[in-house]
């Protein structure tokens, strides 16, 4: 269903109670937790919507003719894959994979377990294991494969404008049980192929609207010489100065990993005005982010 045949519905047409419970306090104690010493690698999220504008393929992208875009406010993500690539050569998978998030066939196919994911909000830690983890050496490079966004974005209806949050499933197939875009619950249990969306707005006269974007966007610098399967989004940002890790470090190792918004929610534009209108005929085109710098704090 299309954004603008979910709105045309507009014409024809809880809270919770906290409770407190006490409890008696049991004799026996809990233990703590022991977190393993030494170093952390730690990985965190930063949305930007100054950062630049990227392509596919690295380079900086201008907004096409007869096309609009805004830069969302977002609210998280999640990741599916981390890989660190010692240089430009290193092919997909063949560097070091420090993190991959929990799979399932329960939709019928191998897809991303969408209820295990970890979603965080900016300036979240998304991974936070032993340093130990990644092997010691020079790295150039940082994939990461991104899974799941949430964010809100602007739109005008009959001359009044409102705010819709978007959750968006962009890696390559996510098996979903349940997810909450805002407010409202929407329940699938079934595989969904990246582009998958669902809408909510926050009037109660609108209905939840759910579709496929035609595309996304997954900027990759390395597509000549380290290139992608179609249909992933595996992110790859170049570090400013390469990462070296000697395997005597004493401090932890945290790293921004900087995602570009910059207009990353396109549509065709119908009305001339920048404005998303889907009454007005304006429809989704891409809702992929537009780059990926890591930078070591």
């Amino acid at each position: 269903m299309t954004f603008r045949t979910a709105y045309l519905m507009i014409g024809f047409a809880a809270a919770f109670l906290l409770a407190v419970v006490s409890c008696k306090k049991d004799s026996t104690t809990t233990p703590t937790p022991i977190t393993p010493a030494g170093p952390r690698l730690i990985l965190k999220f930063k949305f930007d919507s100054t950062q630049v504008r990227l392509n596919n393929f690295g380079l900086p992208s201008t907004i096409p003719a007869n096309h609009a875009a805004q830069s969302p406010h977002f609210n998280k993500m999640s990741a599916h894959y981390v890989e660190f690539a010692r240089n430009a050569f290193t092919a997909l998978g063949a560097g070091k994979v420090v993190y991959h998030a929990p799979e399932t066939n329960l939709g019928g196919g191998t897809a991303i377990d969408h209820d295990l994911g970890i979603e965080v909000a900016d300036n979240g830690e998304f991974l936070n294991i032993p340093l130990t983890s990644l092997d010691t050496g020079v790295y150039q490079w940082l994939r990461v494969s991104l899974a799941y966004q949430n964010y809100d974005v602007r739109f005008s209806v009959f001359g009044s404008t409102y705010t819709g949050t978007i959750a968006s499933f962009i890696g390559y197939k996510t098996y979903i049980g349940s997810y909450h875009i805002h407010d409202s619950l929407v329940t699938v249990n079934a595989n969904r192929l990246q582009g998958y969306w669902a809408f909510e707005v926050d009037q109660p006269f609108f209905p939840v609207v759910t579709g496929q974007a035609p595309g996304t966007t997954v900027v990759n610098p390395l597509f000549s010489t380290s290139p992608i399967p179609a249909g992933s989004c595996v992110e790859t940002g170049q570090f400013a100065t390469p990462l070296h890790i000697t395997g005597s470090e004493t401090s932890d190792v945290v790293i921004v990993v900087s995602l570009s918004t910059n207009k990353s929610f396109e549509w065709v534009e119908h009305g001339g005005n920048t404005l998303y209108q889907p009454l007005e005929g304006d429809t989704v085109t891409d809702m992929g982010v537009r780059g990926l710098i890591p930078i070591v704090q």
